[in-house]
């Protein structure tokens, strides 16, 4: 599980290009972990970096404004590419926690679903209206409401945004999947009990031989 975040609030850093794919977002050179701490070094790092290793003063996360960015304000059909985790791990090691964009490759979706990364999807009129606002007052903080489904510019501009129900409440109560599960442990022991009643071979003890029930139907029998 990961923590409850209801509102994300903080700088947004704008890297309006489209078709940003998880190669750029990591480089393959950096997969050679399945750790996720420390992979935020690798984030854009061949476009954050030159090649002895300085930073590139004309990319927006070395910037002083956008240094601590929360949230990242991308072009459209951000994270195509490979289907590699690794990118949405850099994106959360480095601080990122929303990533606003008018379109996402679905498997970067998926993988940022199970990760507690907050994909928002916006129109496009209103995320180069995002992009201006933040442009404009670079530093200043933007708001990611999951709750009421809006992104407040720094500004004051409002700009709503739809997400399906139950990743957004995952993402407001901090759940993943299996927290999801356990919510219902309840009717599945309820229903394990009634299983065990109707099909008690499906729970022998492995090792353990016991006779099928007598049953003169199709019903499944355990193998001895």
């Amino acid at each position: 599980m990961s923590a409850a975040r209801p509102v994300i609030r903080g700088v947004a850093a704008p890297l309006p290009r489209e078709n940003i794919d998880t190669d750029q977002i990591i480089p393959k050179h950096h997969l050679i972990t399945v750790e996720r701490q420390g992979l935020g070094r690798g984030l854009f790092s061949e476009w954050r970096f030159a090649p002895d290793g300085t930073e590139r003063q004309d990319f927006v996360l070395n910037q002083p404004p956008f240094r601590s960015a929360k949230i990242l304000v991308a072009g459209a059909n951000f994270g195509c590419g490979s289907s590699r985790e690794h990118a949405v791990w850099a994106l959360l090691d480095y601080g990122i926690e929303a990533v606003v964009s008018s379109a996402f490759a679905s498997i970067f979706e998926e993988n940022a679903a199970k990760n507690a990364l907050a994909t928002i999807r916006l129109s496009e009129p209103d995320l180069r209206a995002l992009v201006a606002a933040i442009d404009a007052l670079p530093g200043a903080e933007t708001t990611v409401d999951l709750q009421a489904c809006m992104v407040v510019a720094p500004d004051g501009q409002r700009f709503r945004f739809e997400m399906a129900p139950a990743r957004r409440r995952a993402l407001i109560e901090g759940l993943d999947e299996i927290g999801m599960t356990l919510e219902r442990a309840d009717r599945i022991a309820a229903f394990q009990q009634r299983d065990r009643q109707q099909r008690p071979w499906v729970y022998d003890i492995p090792g353990r031989r016991e006779e099928a029930p007598a049953s003169h139907d199709n019903s499944p029998r355990r193998h001895t």
